[in-house]
């Protein structure tokens, strides 16, 4: 059975405020000067703001989550592959940036 209503309410500890800011930091430097990303770049700001409110609990709208989410699931699947490529410097960076992502992740945003 589908669900009707969502939760879009999250409690994220320091840290984990602090990994996805970064991360949606990344987004928006990529995303910023291309007009066709406009919408991206606007939901990645709205998430930042909301992580720097002094505050435990995080209230996203459905757009922004959807924008998290697969923005977060496509960067564990890249990281994830270049984590088994590469020379050991950048296994290890890669190891351990994919094993935060994966975690919060899985914590929060896996259905």
């Amino acid at each position: 059975m589908k669900k009707t209503f969502q939760n879009y309410n999250f409690n994220f500890d320091k840290n984990e405020k602090k990994i996805i800011n970064t991360f949606c930091k990344q987004v928006i430097k990529q995303t910023e000067g291309n007009q066709d990303f406009y919408a991206e770049t606007r939901a990645f700001k709205s998430i930042i703001e909301k992580l720097n409110v002094d505050g435990e609990t995080v209230k996203f709208t459905k757009d922004e989550l959807i924008r998290l989410k697969r923005q977060f699931s496509e960067n564990i699947k890249y990281l994830n592959e270049q984590s088994t490529k590469g020379w050991f410097f950048k296994k290890w960076m890669y190891k351990s940036m994919f094993t935060q992502y994966s975690l919060i992740f899985n914590a929060h945003f896996k259905d």
